[in-house]
């Protein structure tokens, strides 16, 4: 308080001392000396009570001189007005709490002589009408200070404390007061038996606080310092009544029975023999039970990793305890949890906040996941509620911000996360850390909503470390675990430093605050619990004077036969907690991300360049032009472009998707806890990435393909890079959902894409590759379960095949390679291998190399025969050392002559079939017309790839068949589930062949859908916790 305002008080004061008469009399002076030492401290008090002296006899000369001249009557209107601009001045820097202090000091003040004139009534109507004080309130204190029977006061603001449940006549001074009290279920009353006299307290409804007074001779003690009769005292946050001889008068006790109301549905919250133990370790929670009723706020108080919020997730029901039971009105947490949806709220220690989305649509987009069965406008009217609630509505259209690029403040920031969780008004509401990290300030502000919850009747839990003065006398009730997590305390706040400075026998153990200040200081019950030894030197040793397991056996003997055993089955308070079904669900978190990603413009605008970024660059720098003019027949960098088209997508998929579930994770435990859908979440997100993969490879192919004029194909181009990119949207989310690092997360992504890249087939050839991995006759395992391989295939196949000039010959063309490859090379190769066989037969040599021989020659007649579809060879099953002989090499012989012709006669009829579409292309659109249609569509560095041009093994040999190696793009694949040689125009499936393109698609997507199921059951998590706890448990057997 600053001192101009002080001035104008002791002013106020002496005015109205002088309506009292000539002098102050020693008790007015007592008053204006409490409300001194209650604002100022008793070093300044005197100081201010000679001011106060002064301005009365200032006032005392003016106001005679102004009797003298104009009479008593202007002497009065003219100490109003004073009063009044005095009253003016301070309003300004009076908040509403103190104005009513200040007004039940003059109150006091000016019925300190058991009257009250009519101008000192009018003198405090004036004083109130400045103050702002409302009419009830006004009377309710008029009423409380001034009648010693407070019967005009509403029995809802009036407290009674008192020896019986009946007032006594003699108490009340006369008959008339007991034949018009209000009847007994009408009076609030706490029963004290032995208590001299009556304690009367009123709730002063705009503050939140209360006025007591005390008529009796007893000695009534009030945090320890006793009360006079008829005196008012404020009661603080926290205050403890000692009656003698009787159970002390609790803040929470009062509290209840004035602020809650009666017939509200209560809540016990209990549990019994709670005990859990982390895998491994010693850490958990050991033995506790409690039993609490709805209506306060209780404080769990410890140490560093004693085991508090493991306490907290135990009694929300995220962690299930090895033994013991937790209850909400007689049903279990863990086995009955269907039952209390809605019923217990957890605010943890992180954000659960959207930080691109603005304070209001946090709330919204909460309560739509919270109120499936609201109408639009009780959903707006809920949020508007909250935000008037918390005092928020000044930033409701802030965006939130990270805690490092803040836009509110870190107290705004928690009554946030807490307005989010109480929107759905939870009975039972646990806080993790609720002023960490804020100023001292911010932390009142937050304890005080909580404070109010619990005035509401909520059952409030708080894990609060090391809480300033105020805050601990907020508590109703307080839990200390000590190491290992032993509760080693269950009581009042206060009481909890007395019993401690009991239990190590430290002098005065029954002083618990400051007799000056006030104040008390939480920090020395840690003090003590962990107080160190000291050795002969002096100095502090690292063993404790008690251990946790001394601390937990005191608390056994001395507290826990206070908790009250376990209650029947209550009903369950109602809610309007209602989750939406998963469809409904899932569009909400979609439009949630959406609108979160939308009002990020740096995230949108780098995600929407990138891609035509890339292909302006890939597509410059692959522009090859053999001549002044760019032809993209002669683009030699082509297949390179292709190659990293299939890189640019792997990439923006895996980038765009790897933060994606990792930054939500605080979020999701959340609604976790609230049941809500992990599928509908997953498919949001899903959803989202796919709508943006798409089109970011739209941006990619329009820019790619106008820059190096790639014609006709566009739309399937997208496909495949469409879907290569959606596999990789799918691992990233995996990789998002199972690790606990992006800096991790970023570190995997090159070992990711590194084997994609590799194994493709592309810059290493798969019958290059290290002897134990390569095959042959098709790709490679280690290729097919590349995505990369699938892609770019799909990519050179479609481009080779279907461009609009070669997919007027390909099918001759295909015929025509088979014929040249089977006469040329084939049929040769098998004529030598008979050659071979007969001179090894002549010589009676039927070894291994005979054998081996025969095989070949038998498995590659047999291709052939399938092949042409002619007759099978006569002699087929003779193709052994015991049965070939010379005719049966006679007859083979003629067998390949027979097929040499006609694969020759193939040849000639799809070479003449090639050339009338040839003469029929020239008719149509020219020689100049055809000559661009090739120059337009025909890519020569690709045609060599998928024709194998740099390869000048035709055949290779293996150990039971002949591999062909020329023109696999020409080449018919014989396995009947998909495998097949790199380049395959067609795969075989279930005896049916199906276009390259399409069947790598649909393998992409099947790879996609696999990776969403394990998503789905977060099987990275699972698998990586798995080897974790495998590891952790050989390093403790070691």
């Amino acid at each position: 308080m600053n001192e101009s305002v002080l001035n104008a008080l002791m002013q106020l004061f002496a005015l109205i001392a002088n309506e009292n008469g000539s002098t102050v009399s020693s008790r007015g002076k007592k008053i204006v000396a409490s409300y001194l030492n209650q604002h100022i401290g008793i070093e300044h008090t005197n100081d201010y009570l000679k001011l106060f002296e002064d301005y009365f006899s200032f006032y005392q000369q003016e106001l005679e001189s102004i009797d003298a001249t104009v009479g008593v009557a202007v002497e009065g209107t003219l100490v109003v007005r004073q009063a009044a601009k005095i009253c003016e001045h301070i309003t300004k820097s009076l908040p509403k709490t103190e104005r009513i202090m200040v007004f039940i000091r003059l109150l006091e003040f000016i019925h300190v002589d058991g009257i009250i004139t009519a101008q000192e009534e009018h003198f405090v109507h004036v004083v109130a009408q400045n103050f702002n004080i409302e009419a009830k309130e006004f009377e309710n204190i008029y009423q409380f200070i001034i009648s010693p029977f407070k019967n005009n006061i509403p029995r809802n603001q009036l407290l009674i404390v008192s020896n019986s449940d009946q007032l006594h006549v003699e108490d009340l001074e006369g008959l008339w007061v007991e034949s018009n009290r209000p009847r007994e279920e009408e009076r609030k009353l706490i029963i004290r038996s032995n208590l001299e006299g009556s304690i009367f307290i009123l709730k002063l409804e705009t503050i939140n606080q209360f006025l007591l007074q005390y008529f009796g001779t007893g000695n009534i003690q009030l945090n320890n310092k006793p009360l006079k009769s008829g005196v008012s005292y404020i009661i603080d946050t926290g205050n403890i009544i000692k009656v003698p001889d009787n159970e002390p008068i609790y803040f929470r006790e009062i509290e209840s029975a004035l602020f809650i109301q009666p017939g509200s549905s209560s809540i016990i919250f209990s549990a019994e023999n709670l005990n859990f133990r982390f895998k491994n370790t010693q850490n958990g929670v050991r033995d506790f039970s409690f039993w609490e009723e709805s209506g306060q706020v209780i404080g769990v108080m410890g140490g560093s990793g004693v085991g508090k919020s493991t306490l907290l997730n135990l009694l929300n029901g995220k962690l299930e305890p090895k033994s013991g039971h937790v209850m909400v009105n007689g049903y279990d947490v863990h086995r009955e949890h269907y039952r209390l949806e809605g019923v217990i709220g957890f605010v943890p220690q992180d954000d659960l906040l959207f930080e691109e989305l603005t304070v209001y649509q946090n709330l919204y987009y909460n309560a739509k996941l919270c109120f499936s069965n609201f109408s639009e406008y009780k959903l707006r009217e809920t949020v508007e509620r909250i935000i008037r609630d918390f005092d928020l509505d000044d930033i409701r259209d802030l965006v939130v911000g990270s805690p490092l690029n803040k836009t509110i403040s870190g107290g705004q920031r928690k009554r946030v996360n807490i307005a989010l969780e109480l929107m759905r008004e939870p009975s039972v509401l646990m806080v993790d850390e609720p002023t960490s990290g804020l100023s001292s300030q911010d932390s009142v502000m937050v304890m005080d909503l909580l404070k109010a919850q619990a005035r509401k009747g909520k059952l409030v839990i708080v894990n609060i470390h090391q809480p300033s003065s105020r805050i601990f006398k907020m508590f109703d009730k307080l839990w200390i675990f000590d190491r290992g997590g032993y509760p080693i305390y269950q009581g009042n706040p206060l009481d909890a430093i007395v019993y401690f400075k009991r239990m190590i026998t430290q002098v005065n153990p029954t002083e618990t605050e400051c007799p000056y200040c006030g104040h008390v200081h939480p920090e020395q019950l840690l003090e003590i619990i962990e107080a160190k030894e000291v050795d002969r030197e002096g100095r502090f040793t690292r063993k404790r004077r008690k251990s946790p397991q001394e601390w937990h056996a005191l608390y056994t003997e001395h507290l826990l036969n206070k908790v009250r055993p376990k209650e029947v089955k209550r009903i369950i308070p109602k809610n309007f907690f209602n989750i939406p079904n998963i469809e409904v669900q899932m569009q909400i978190f979609f439009l949630r991300n959406l609108l979160s990603k939308i009002s990020n413009k740096q995230y949108m605008f780098i995600n929407l360049l990138e891609a035509p970024i890339l292909a302006l660059i890939l597509g410059y720098f692959t522009k090859f032009a053999a001549g002044p003019a760019y032809v993209f027949s002669d683009n030699k960098n082509f297949p390179a472009f292709l190659f990293m088209s299939v890189v640019v997508a792997l990439f923006l998929g895996l980038t765009v998707s790897a933060e994606e579930i990792i930054r939500d994770r605080k979020i999701l435990e959340r609604e976790s806890f609230l049941n809500l859908s992990r599928f509908s979440y997953l498919n949001s997100k899903i959803l989202y990435l796919f709508a943006l993969s798409a089109i970011q490879m739209l941006l990619y192919v329009a820019v790619a393909g106008y820059i190096l004029e790639i014609q006709g194909l566009l739309p399937i181009y997208w496909l495949i890079l469409f879907t290569l990119c959606c596999f990789a949207n799918m691992l990233g989310l995996n990789i998002s959902a199972g690790l606990n690092s992006v800096v991790a997360i970023y570190i995997l992504i090159p070992l990711i894409l590194v084997p994609q890249l590799l194994l493709s087939g592309t810059i290493v050839p798969f019958d290059n590759l290290h002897r134990k991995l390569t095959d042959k006759i098709y790709v490679p395992f280690v290729g097919d379960i590349m995505v990369s391989r699938w892609a770019f295939e799909a990519l050179a196949v479609v481009q080779f095949k279907e461009n609009a000039y070669e997919k007027h010959f390909f099918p001759y063309e295909l015929q025509i390679s088979t014929a040249a490859y089977n006469t040329s090379y084939l049929i040769p190769k098998v004529q030598n291998k008979l050659d071979e066989s007969i001179r090894l037969k002549s010589a009676n040599n039927n070894g291994v190399g005979l054998s081996d021989r025969l095989v070949v020659i038998k498995n590659e007649l047999t291709k052939l025969q399938v092949e042409s579809g002619k007759p099978p060879f006569e002699y087929l099953e003779k193709l052994s050392p015991a049965e070939f002989s010379e005719d049966v090499f006679e007859e083979a012989v003629g067998y390949l002559f027979f097929l040499k012709k006609y694969y020759y006669e193939k040849a000639d009829s799809a070479t003449k079939q090639k050339d009338s579409v040839y003469n029929h292309l020239l008719a149509t659109i020219g020689s100049d017309g055809f000559l661009k249609l090739k120059r337009d569509y025909h890519n020569k560095a690709l045609a060599d790839y998928v024709l194998n041009s740099q390869e000048l093994e035709k055949m290779v040999e293996v150990p039971t068949q002949i591999v062909r190696k020329k023109d696999p793009i020409f080449m018919m694949p014989t396995m009947n589930w998909g495998r097949a040689q790199f380049y395959a125009p067609m795969k075989k499936f279930n005896n049916q062949y199906v276009d390259t393109v399409w069947f790598n698609i649909a393998f992409i997507w099947i790879f996609t859908l696999f990776f969403a199921v394990t998503l789905q059951f977060d099987i990275l998590r699972r698998v990586i916790t798995y080897f974790n706890n495998l590891r952790l448990r050989r390093t403790q057997r070691e």
